[in-house]
């Protein structure tokens, strides 16, 4: 069951087939948005219950590569038609009113008799078809070979057609005089960084030993010898905090009395 209607309420009843999210009733018809192959086959509709069949046929067209088809490439055209019954004939028909007799079409090579509308077509009570417009292009050209200048050991052998400019063309040792210029432009500017490096080092070096001549003869003269002189010690100083100690008297003398 896809849906179910009562016809005096109105009210609805959904199944749970996958085909019910995108299905929707409008008055007595069924309307599937979004067709896939798989809903391809055979609906009843029950009213009154009294079955009434129809059957749904999905058709789909194809191009592979899509888009415009380049001449002389290959590709293949797709009539797929699900639902329809085995043995039923599926065929194409070429813009020429030809019939190819078969649902796949291999074109190798694409011609520009391939271009135009394609019809899908096939029986089912009555005959359907379904077209595929086809659009060819020419590839783009390829451009010409540059001329080039022949040479050979045989002085005989010339380049035909070629406007040869002395100046502009004139090779030395193979290369081209403007190439010689830059060659010579490019070893007198790397001369000229060298000899201007060697300069500014020859001046630094001058500036360090400069530098470092002043420093030295800034610093103060020391002599590594000094002067002694003998002379007597002097007296060792009382300690302080201690009493100095008075000399003792000298003994007494006897008086010699007459």
């Amino acid at each position: 069951m896809i849906i179910s209607t009562n016809g005096k309420s109105g009210q609805q009843r959904k199944g749970s087939h996958h085909i019910v999210e995108r299905s929707r009733m409008k008055s007595t018809s069924l309307v599937i948005s979004r067709v896939k192959g798989e809903d391809a086959g055979k609906f009843t509709c029950k009213a009154d219950s009294n079955p009434y069949e129809h059957t749904l046929l999905v058709v789909s067209v194809s191009a592979s590569p899509s888009g415009v088809l380049q001449l002389g490439s290959e590709a293949t055209l797709q009539c797929n038609v699900a639902g329809l019954d085995p043995g039923s004939t599926v065929q194409w028909t070429r813009p020429d009113g030809q019939h190819t007799g078969s649902q796949t079409v291999q074109l190798k090579p694409v011609a520009r008799s391939d271009a135009g509308t394609w019809n899908c077509t096939f029986s089912h009570d009555k005959k359907y078809s379904e077209s595929l417009n086809i659009k060819v292009k020419e590839p783009a050209p390829t451009p010409p070979p540059l001329p080039s200048l022949i040479t050979n050991a045989n002085p005989k052998t010339t380049c035909i057609d070629c406007a040869i400019d002395p100046l502009s063309d004139a090779l030395l040792l193979g290369l081209k005089w403007w190439v010689w210029v830059a060659i010579g432009v490019g070893c007198l500017v790397v001369v000229l960084l060298l000899v201007l490096v060697i300069v500014l080092c020859k001046r630094i070096r001058r500036k360090k030993a400069k530098l470092h001549k002043m420093k030295n003869s800034r610093q103060p003269l020391k002599s590594k010898q000094y002067c002694q002189c003998n002379r007597p010690t002097a007296a060792a100083k009382p300690q302080q905090g201690r009493r100095r100690e008075k000399p003792s008297a000298p003994p007494l003398q006897p008086l010699l009395m007459e």
